[in-house]
């Protein structure tokens, strides 16, 4: 696959995607909203990823949606890909996908992920550059990165599903106070606010997302790891404990008899490490998945 704003390289079972249009900062466009989605696609289906790393190219994590069309950058109305949203009489049928908006289109593949994902934000992050970090499940910051929610600034509102992902990450005070203000601020603010996990060297930042990732795979089981994944973020917006006590008892039950369950309890008594043998894409519980699909209406 021939990607026009990524690289896609895997080393190790580790897959790191890296946003690739440097002359822009990495500015979000169509064609980085559609190469983000297939290569989760493409992930998902390869059992040798077994964790993806995100990051970006140059300087810069991503600057934000690519605003070289200027003042009608984000005025849907204008775009060819948009119009069949908006009838001749210009009425809008808010149902039709050109309403959508691609950065929410990424976050919710990325919520569908069944690897983990740990974002190694290298610079500059505003807009989509953070909000696409939000649906990632472990988040570094360079020393070198800079993050906004800018989108008031602009005459806009949040985006990429970042009303939901962003107050469970940090809470909702902190999460109206950076949206409302639109403010950039560094690093350090970023981690006291819960939004990152560790603040590093910008040479050390690659490494320690790889060490990470390293961890998840040398100990864990990818079918648990892609369970777990699934029920955690889909249990942030349960009703009640006893959704979580369905899902959980299913898995327990079902994995409990599978190879890796064995595997596992084998390992640990005869101290050694775990070989797990079940397969993402093969192994996955009949109950999965246990949710309705939800539709854009």
């Amino acid at each position: 696959m021939n990607y026009k704003a990524i690289l896609y390289e895997v080393d190790d079972n580790i897959l790191t995607i890296t946003l690739n249009r440097p002359e822009k900062l990495n500015a979000f466009n169509a064609d980085m909203q559609n190469d983000l989605i297939n290569a989760i696609d493409r992930a998902d289906k390869d059992d040798e990823v077994k964790a993806i790393i995100f990051t970006g190219s140059g300087r810069g994590f991503c600057a934000g949606a690519d605003l070289s069309a200027g003042k009608d950058t984000f005025n849907m109305e204008a775009r060819e890909d948009r119009k069949g949203a908006i009838s001749d009489d210009g009425q809008v049928d808010w149902s039709h996908s050109g309403v959508r908006d691609g950065g929410g289109r990424v976050t919710l593949r990325m919520y569908e992920c069944l690897k983990p994902i740990i974002s190694a934000c290298n610079g500059p992050a505003v807009g989509v550059g953070i909000t696409m970090q939000l649906a990632m499940d472990i988040r570094l910051a360079s020393d070198q990165a800079k993050y906004g929610f800018v989108f008031a600034r602009r005459g806009l509102v949040p985006e990429a599903c970042s009303s939901w992902f962003l107050p469970r990450i940090v809470g909702i005070s902190r999460a109206l106070e950076w949206i409302y203000s639109g403010k950039v601020f560094g690093p350090e603010e970023a981690l006291e606010g819960g939004l990152v996990r560790s603040i590093h060297k910008p040479d050390e930042l690659i490494p320690k997302a790889r060490e990470i990732a390293r961890e998840i795979i040398d100990n864990s089981s990818p079918v648990s790891v892609a369970l777990s994944r699934q029920m955690l973020w889909r249990m942030a917006g349960a009703n009640h404990p006893m959704d979580a006590h369905k899902i959980d008892s299913r898995g327990i039950f079902a994995r409990g008899r599978m190879s890796d369950a064995k595997e596992g309890v084998e390992s640990f008594l005869e101290k050694r490490s775990a070989e797990f043998k079940d397969s993402v894409n093969d192994d996955l519980p009949e109950y999965y998945p246990w949710w309705d699909e939800e539709k854009y209406s």
